[in-house]
Order: structure tokens, then sequence, then C-alpha cells
């Protein structure tokens, strides 16, 4: 599943045009996500999967994965739409996001891959809370077919000790794995 001759180049230009318009100027939150001297970590890699940052090159691999992976993201994501109606364009501009608010260090989303890079397995997001109590919130999904394996599981085990290990939260929130999103969405808000 490849895009058409020339036709990514326009896309990934695009993006980076309208998201240099975007953000130009854009308000920083009043407290960082992160603080302004820790070092974000590059990734993650075990014996079986790489995370690294997701970017716009990541584009054809991730649409593959994300819509031969819908209904599973629909019970990940319980309370919206995505993926209904993807894209490749709508990804391509999704991913751009994603690629500036890592720069920016206002959240982080990982690709989750083979070894070899062959294959996107999945993402990991690591994103601020308004949930009092609560540092970051984290959400991730692997790809349907690999469900049945137990990636998804050990996915979420491998980054619960990552988080634990190489992040400065002091709590962070795991909506749908070991916190119900019913659990998760009646937490009270932040006073800000």
């Amino acid at each position: 599943m490849h895009p058409p001759d020339g036709l990514l180049k326009k896309l990934v230009g695009a993006v980076a045009a309208a998201s240099a318009r975007i953000t130009h100027g854009a308000a920083q939150p009043p407290t960082p996500f992160v603080p302004d001297d820790f070092q974000i970590p590059a990734g993650l890699e075990t014996a079986e999967f790489r995370l690294r940052m997701l970017t716009v090159n990541d584009v054809v691999k991730d649409f593959e994965a994300v819509v031969t992976s819908a209904e599973h993201l629909k019970e990940v994501f319980p309370d919206g739409t995505w993926p209904d109606g993807l894209t490749l364009e709508q990804d391509l501009i999704d991913l751009g996001w994603h690629q500036k608010e890592f720069q920016r260090r206002t959240s982080f989303a990982y690709t989750v891959v083979t070894l070899s890079e062959s294959r996107v397995l999945g993402c990991v997001y690591v994103c601020p809370t308004h949930k009092r109590g609560y540092d970051a919130a984290v959400f991730l999904w692997a790809r349907q077919s690999e469900l049945a394996g137990g990636l998804e599981e050990r996915l979420t085990d491998a980054v619960k000790q990552w988080i634990a290990e190489k992040w400065p939260f002091r709590r962070v929130a795991y909506p749908g794995r070991g916190m119900a999103w019913e659990e998760y969405d009646k937490l009270p808000f932040k006073h800000i």
C-alpha cells in the first residue's frame, strides 16, 4: 500500500508548511509538561519491538496499521470515532501534528515498530492530563493482528516500566489499562 508517485512529497511539504503556520507564536501551556532540562527519551527497545518518535515519514506503515486495526482501536478509544474515514492525507496531517507536539515538548507520540522497522506494530502516546492527582496519561495500542499473540500486554508492561524508570512523572494514568475509562472520566479536574 504505497501512495502514488510524488503524493507523499507533496503531502509532507503541505503539512510542514501548515504546521509552521499553525504553531508560529502559539501559546505555551502555563506549566510545562516536562521540565526544560529533562532529556526526552529517544525510545525503548526490547527483543521484540522498538519505540521511537512518530514522524511524517511513518505515514504509509502507520496508515496500514491503523486501518487494519480499526475495530480494535474503537475498543481502545471507546468515546471516539477514530479512525473512521481516515485517509492517507489525514493520517499524514495527524502524524505531522504529533511530530510537532513532540518537538515542542507538549506531548510525545512514539511509533511501535518491528526491530527491522518493516512494520508498525502500534503507538504509544505520553500526554499531559488535567485529571487531579496525575502528572500524565499514557495511551497505547497494538495492531489487531498481534493481539492473539499477546503483544499489547507485553507492550503495556514494557511501557509502564519505561515510564516509571525514565520519565519524571510521579503518578501516571493508564486509561483502559488497569484503570477503566469510566473511572478515568469520572476523576475530578485539577484546579488551574
